[in-house]
């Protein structure tokens, strides 16, 4: 049983400290109160798991009492005593949030259970908006795992650079966390406290990536029944970043140049230039060299863009950091799911850095949540993982060089026929190659 702190809030004085003596033989911290707006103070000033209501109180009921603590506790659990149990005060209780009831004086035996329950769940509620806080909260490079010199040093550089006002240009593999570093930048910047803005330009078409990036104006072509501002004026002042800036069509790269070299656009429609201020971020998985020579980028642009470029590290090349990473989202998956899982074993963490993870921190975090998910104990072993994994560990028998491209690749493309069911089309679509390419590839690793 978690031990944690709980609150009596009861007018009778002598069975309330019954209760509490009770339960601090249990090994917990109990707080009294005789009022509820003594208990309500009691609850500002201490960080408090459980609480134990009479339903009739001197000042309100235990009722409204309730659903006040929900509202503004929602992750303290309160159990309502009743004078005669009556199922009407119980039925109101839970309705109101109450974890459960239970009637004063004949179910003390059933108080010690039941508060080990709510106990559990609380400090259970309180661990996981703590580990979403972590996630979500958009606070810098603090949110940044690894320790390893590939991480660090890349951190150290987006750190210099976001003291300043310089366009970035954010190059890796997919999955190595590139919005996340813009998000970072952007947060350790003099601009954290207006818009970050992201837009990924490989989820629109040509003419529907102008209008969200530029704006337009009313009338400028069918279906604009009002002026719409782009992305860039709600930016201005702050962030934006265009995440697949590779993929950007030709027309609106040469928009693009002229923001970066103004901080003016047109918007569509428009014949007077829009005025802004605003950083740009960019970030791409092409190389961007090889587009300017195939005639797909604007060489003009990619010095714009590129004034300061920053590799993310693949997984492959953060070994140091597996464990660390396996760890923070066991923990972070185990809570989301209500699962007491807190070890990962050694097998388990060899395999991980065996595995040359093609799809890097995004593959990593869906493998810890599925294994997390299966199983049945608080440890998590080598059964768990991907059938892939377990197979390229017994084919190597060691871990795979970072630089045995071939092994990447077929691992890779095992991955995505897994994930469209063996669809070869659909897989050649999601590779961004042709059919014929994939059909040799798979005759020459032997996949067919």
């Amino acid at each position: 049983m978690q031990k944690g702190k709980l609150l009596i809030i009861d007018d009778e004085e002598r069975l309330r400290n019954l209760m509490a003596r009770i339960l601090q033989l249990e090994g917990h911290e109990v707080i009294t109160a005789g009022t509820a707006k003594e208990g309500l103070r009691k609850l500002q000033q201490e960080n408090i798991q459980v609480v134990l209501s009479d339903v009739k109180l001197p000042d309100t009921d235990g009722i409204t009492l309730t659903d006040t603590i929900k509202k503004t506790y929602p992750s303290t659990e309160v159990i309502v005593l009743t004078a005669y149990g009556t199922i009407n005060d119980g039925v109101k209780a839970i309705k109101a949030g109450a974890f459960d009831y239970i009637t004063k004086g004949d179910d003390n035996e059933k108080i010690i259970p039941l508060v080990s329950k709510a106990m559990d769940k609380a400090l259970l509620q309180q661990k996981v908006l703590e580990l979403q806080s972590k996630l979500n909260e958009k606070f810098g490079f603090d949110r940044l795992i690894g320790k390893s010199t590939a991480i660090s040093d890349v951190i150290k550089l987006a750190q210099k650079v976001a003291l300043t006002d310089t366009t970035v240009l954010l190059l890796g593999e997919t999955g190595t966390g590139k919005e996340i570093f813009a998000e970072a930048i952007h947060q350790a910047s003099n601009r954290n406290t207006k818009s970050f803005v992201a837009v990924n330009c490989s989820a629109f078409t040509k003419e529907l990536l102008e209008s969200e990036l530029f704006g337009h104006k009313v009338g400028s072509f069918t279906g604009a029944v009002k002026d719409k501002k782009g992305l860039f004026e709600e930016a201005s002042g702050g962030t934006i970043f265009l995440d697949e800036i590779g993929e950007l069509d030709h027309d609106l790269q040469a928009k693009l140049l002229r923001v970066l070299e103004s901080q003016q656009f047109l918007k569509i429609g428009d014949t007077k230039p829009t005025q802004v201020n605003v950083r740009i971020l960019a970030a791409t998985n092409r190389n961007l060299q090889t587009e300017i020579n195939e005639g797909h980028f604007r060489s003009d642009l990619f010095y714009r863009l590129s004034v300061f470029q920053i590799t993310l590290p693949p997984l492959r090349e953060r070994k140091k950091d597996i464990k660390l990473l396996g760890e923070y989202f066991m923990q972070y998956f185990a809570l989301k799911v209500k699962k007491q899982v807190n070890q990962l074993s050694e097998e388990f963490v060899s395999k991980l850095e065996a595995y040359p993870w093609p799809g890097n921190i995004r593959e990593f975090k869906n493998v810890i949540e599925r294994a997390v998910i299966l199983t049945d104990n608080n440890v998590l072993d080598e059964s768990l993982l991907p059938h892939e994994i377990q197979q390229q560990q017994v084919k190597a028998g060691a871990p795979i060089s970072a630089f045995d491209l071939s092994s990447v690749e077929k691992l890779h493309i095992q991955r995505v026929l897994n994930h469209t069911h063996g669809n070869r089309a659909e897989a050649a679509h999601l590779l961004n190659i042709g059919v014929a390419t994939l059909y040799r590839k798979l005759k020459e690793y032997g996949l067919e």
